[in-house]
């Protein structure tokens, strides 16, 4: 029970300002990830897969697979504020590999985009899915069902 809570769990912020903003970063950001970037990755192209196998990754094929699959589902998940934690940590895995191996050696402007996603992701991680998420609506349901 412990984990299924961590899944839809979530700071309760009181301001309704703040949590419009969490809302508009989180459905923009999700939206932006999976549309612009996950989209293009499904199926994996035989272009991605190798670039994934000379990144050093065994398995390039599913690795490839998992990637587009954290962009694109982690992005809906995000945007839609549904288990906005387990999808957060995929998305940062992701933008880390991105930003860290993938653009190792190139300049700071080529690692921006997948720092970026992945520091929003990881304030997610912390914050949760905020007041107007799915999450936060499951959160309410087993409260009222655990004090019914």
């Amino acid at each position: 029970m412990r984990y299924v809570r961590w899944l839809f769990s979530g700071t309760e912020i009181a301001s309704p300002l703040a949590n419009t903003g969490l809302a508009l970063l989180r459905v923009f950001a999700g939206l932006s990830l999976a549309l612009a970037h996950g989209i293009g990755k499904l199926p994996p192209s035989e272009r991605f897969i190798e670039g994934v196998a000379r990144m050093g990754f065994p398995l390039a094929e599913w690795f490839a697979w998992a990637a587009g699959l954290a962009e694109f589902a982690g992005g809906f998940l995000l945007a839609a504020g549904l288990m906005t934690r387990p999808a957060s940590v995929f998305i940062i895995i992701t933008m880390a590999v991105a930003a860290f191996i993938r653009h190792a050696d190139d300049p700071f402007s080529m690692k921006e985009k997948a720092l970026l996603f992945g520091v929003v992701a990881l304030a997610f991680l912390l914050i949760g899915s905020g007041k107007y998420g799915l999450d936060a609506i499951l959160r309410r349901r087993a409260n009222k069902s655990h004090t019914s």
